[in-house]
């Protein structure tokens, strides 16, 4: 695998939580990007071919539910689909659905640690 360049895309406006983030990717070999709002993500994601994208929910500018729906949209012109995580810190089962529902592939309950990281990495074929 490439380790120059980004293969995460990392949507998230709280730069702490950035940090860290990209810190746990890094000890887990991985190199990711950095979005701090939705529209920002939209526009990487649009230009950039990543293996996954961790978009926060919550975010100023465009949230990560439209930056998603945005991103499908656009997938549907190019039959490409990139797996998108949902980062929030809302843990409820009814916040996994709607993460679910509007276009998201998998559901992470901040803040977490880097073994759930990694598994969640395994689960898309990211890191062993």
């Amino acid at each position: 695998m490439e380790n120059s360049v980004p293969q995460i895309l990392l949507a998230e406006d709280n730069v702490f939580n950035q940090k860290v983030t990209v810190a746990m990717l890094s000890k887990l070999g991985l190199i990711a990007d950095t979005a701090k709002d939705g529209q920002e993500a939209l526009e990487k994601a649009l230009k950039t071919s990543y293996r996954l994208i961790f978009m926060d929910c919550e975010m100023p500018v465009m949230n990560g539910f439209v930056a998603t729906q945005k991103i499908r949209e656009y997938e549907q012109t190019t039959g490409q689909r990139v797996p998108i995580v949902a980062m929030t810190g809302h843990n409820s089962e009814e916040d996994r659905d709607y993460c679910l529902s509007i276009g998201m592939d998998d559901y992470v309950a901040k803040p977490f640690k880097l073994d759930t990281l990694k598994e969640l990495l395994v689960r898309w074929n990211l890191t062993q």
